[in-house]
C-alpha cells in the first residue's frame, strides 16, 4: 500500500467513527454543514480552480439541484434516490447550456453573464408560482430513506445517519476530482489556466477542456443542492442568492485555489467560524471580512500552503536542515 494513502485512510476511518465518539445533535448538524460545503465549495474549485474562470454564478446549478429535488419528490412522487441522480443532471445540462454560451467570452464579460444567469433563475423561481411555489418555495421536503421488502430499514431523519449520507458525496466528490485533476484533462485545464494562448498553440482545444470542468463543477453543485433540500427539508429562493456564492469564494480562498484538500480545509473552517461568529451577529460580517483579508495577505495561496512555508524554513518535519532562515 502506497505511504500516501495511509494518511487518507486514516482520515477515513476517523470520519467514519466520529459519530460513534461524539453524539451531540448540535456537533453533528455542525459536522454535516461542513461536508456539504466541502461538496459545494470543491465543485466550484473545479471551475475557478482549474480552468481560472470566476463563476459568479454557481450557486444556480445549486439551486438548481435544490429545486429538482424538491419537485421530484413533492410534487413528482418520485423516489429521494432517484431525484438525486436527476438533481445532478438537470444541474449538469444547464451547466452545458450556459458554459457553451459563455465560455468564448474572456474577463469580466464571462463573469457578468454567469451572475446574470443566476439572478434570472433567481427571478424566475419567484415569479412562475405555479411550479416553483414563488417566495412560499417548498416546505416539508421528505428525509431519504432505504426500503426493502416495502418495510423502511434505514430512516435518515437522524442526523448521524445523515452525516453517513454527506461523507458518502465528499468521497464521491474527491474521487472524481482527484481523478479528473490527475487525468489528461486535468493537466490540461491547468495549462488553459495558466495560459489559454500558449496551451492553444500546442493543440489544446480551451473550450472543449473547459465545459468538461464547467459541467462537471455543475453536477457536483446539483448534487449538493439535492442533499441540502433533503436535509434542511425547505427550498426557497434564497437558494439562487448571493450568499452562498461568496461563502464558496471564501471557503476556496482560505482553504487553496486549485487543490483538492483547499476546499475540505475552507469548508471546515468557515463553517466553524460562521457558527461561533453568531453571537456578534452586528460585527460578524466585519469579522468575516477580517480573517478573509489576513487569510489572503499571509496565505495567498491558501492554508493548504502552510506546510510548504514551514518546510522552507525548516519547521516542517523531515525538513531537516535545508530550509532557510
Amino acid at each position: 500500500m502506497s505511504s500516501q494513502r495511509l494518511p487518507l485512510l486514516a482520515l477515513l476511518a476517523a470520519a467514519i467513527a466520529l459519530p460513534l465518539v461524539f453524539r451531540g445533535e448540535y456537533f453533528m448538524h455542525l459536522m454535516i454543514m461542513v461536508l456539504f460545503y466541502t461538496v459545494l465549495a470543491s465543485s466550484l474549485n473545479i471551475v475557478t480552480g482549474y480552468i481560472g474562470q470566476l463563476s459568479l454564478g454557481h450557486a444556480a446549478f445549486f439551486g438548481i439541484g435544490c429545486y429538482a429535488a424538491a419537485m421530484l419528490t413533492l410534487d413528482a412522487g418520485w423516489s429521494v434516490w432517484t431525484a438525486m441522480i436527476i438533481a445532478g443532471l438537470a444541474a449538469a445540462v444547464a451547466g452545458f447550456v450556459i458554459g457553451y454560451i459563455t465560455l468564448r467570452l474572456d474577463g469580466h464579460y464571462f463573469v457578468l453573464i454567469t451572475l446574470a444567469f443566476a439572478e434570472v433563475l433567481r427571478l424566475v423561481v419567484i415569479n412562475w408560482e405555479e411550479v416553483t411555489r414563488g417566495p412560499l418555495g417548498f416546505p416539508n421536503i421528505p428525509r431519504p430513506s432505504i426500503v426493502l421488502g416495502g418495510e423502511v430499514m434505514v430512516d435518515f431523519s437522524s442526523k448521524t445517519h445523515f452525516y453517513y449520507v454527506a461523507l458518502v458525496l465528499v468521497v464521491i466528490t474527491l474521487w472524481a476530482k482527484h481523478r479528473f485533476v490527475y487525468s489528461a484533462m486535468g493537466r490540461a485545464s491547468v495549462a488553459i489556466r495558466e495560459n489559454p494562448r500558449l496551451a492553444q498553440s500546442v493543440g489544446i482545444d480551451p473550450f472543449y477542456y473547459s465545459m468538461v470542468a464547467f459541467v462537471l463543477g455543475a453536477f457536483f453543485a446539483g448534487l449538493s443542492g439535492w442533499f441540502y433540500a433533503h436535509y434542511i427539508s425547505y427550498v426557497g429562493p434564497d437558494v439562487y442568492g448571493f450568499g452562498f456564492m461568496v461563502t464558496m469564494l471564501i471557503m476556496i480562498a482560505v482553504g487553496g485555489r486549485g487543490t483538492i484538500v483547499g476546499p475540505v480545509i475552507g469548508a471546515a473552517i468557515i463553517t466553524i467560524v460562521v457558527e461561533e461568529l453568531r453571537f456578534a451577529r452586528e460585527i460578524r460580517l466585519s469579522l468575516f471580512g477580517l480573517l478573509l483579508m489576513l487569510s489572503i495577505l499571509f496565505f495567498p495561496r491558501g492554508l493548504v500552503s502552510v506546510p510548504d512555508l514551514l518546510r522552507r524554513r525548516g519547521w516542517w518535519p523531515g525538513a531537516g536542515k535545508t530550509g532557510t532562515a
